[in-house]
Order: structure tokens, then sequence, then C-alpha cells
């Protein structure tokens, strides 16, 4: 090949990974984001949960129907005992959500009452650059 082919394709490599490169502290901003975000979901304060999430969240859940969904899955499950961080996963697209930057966390949760629980909470990094819960599921 031509030292000029290989310039070229040096430089359209170095373009596109720089085009997609994530921050190099978004997993850890992500995690950091989550671990306050379950905070307040273990102290029981739904309503600042909701005001916390990312603004896809609150577009997609009334804030209404959020507080008494999430009563009604954590409140048998008693207090956390412990949790810890089982993996994070770094994304651009999920599945019915717009493109962006995720970070899909998984958390290893033993609650009062449910011995082995996994808790995923997905930040995103909002419209304003900070990153906010849009997603949870326990399982």
């Amino acid at each position: 090949m031509k030292t000029n082919t290989l310039l070229a394709i040096a430089l359209y490599l170095f373009l596109a990974g720089t085009a997609y490169a994530q921050d190099p502290n978004a997993v850890s901003k992500a995690e950091a984001s989550a671990v306050q975000w379950l905070k307040l979901m273990d102290s029981a304060d739904y309503s600042a949960t909701w005001d916390q999430a990312a603004g896809l969240f609150k577009a997609a859940v009334p804030k209404a129907d959020w507080e008494s969904a999430i009563r009604g899955v954590r409140a048998p499950l008693g207090e956390v005992m412990s949790r810890k961080v089982k993996s994070a996963q770094f994304t651009r697209s999920l599945p019915g959500a717009p493109d962006g930057e995720y970070v899909v966390i998984q958390f290893e949760t033993r609650f009062a009452n449910k011995a082995a629980a996994v808790e995923t909470v997905t930040p995103m990094k909002d419209e304003d650059g900070y990153w906010r819960v849009s997603g949870y599921y326990i399982k």
C-alpha cells in the first residue's frame, strides 16, 4: 500500500475512534450517580428518586404512577442488608431508548425479605451533561 493510503486509513480510524470515544470516567460517574439515587430509594424517598431521575425517565412515567408502583415493589423487600456492584457496562444504544450515553449497572443486593436480588440501574448522561438514572429493575 502507498504511504498516502495508509495515512488516510490511520486518520479515518483515529477520527472514527474519537467521535465515538466515551468519557474515560463515564462508568465511575454513572456508578456514583446510581449509588446516590439508590440511597434515596433505600430511604423510601420515592418522590425524590423521580425528581433526581433523567428527563427521559420523567417523560415516560408520571411521578404519581412511579411512586405507587415502586412503593409496591420495594416496600415488601424490606431494608437493604448489602449491595455490591456485579457489573457496569457503557453503551450508546438500548432497546426502546434513543441513542445516548448509558451505563447499565447490576448490583447484587440482599434485602431483609429477599436474600438474593439483582438490581439493574441504568444512568444516562442527561441533556445537561449530568449522569441521572433512566431505568431501574429488580429481579
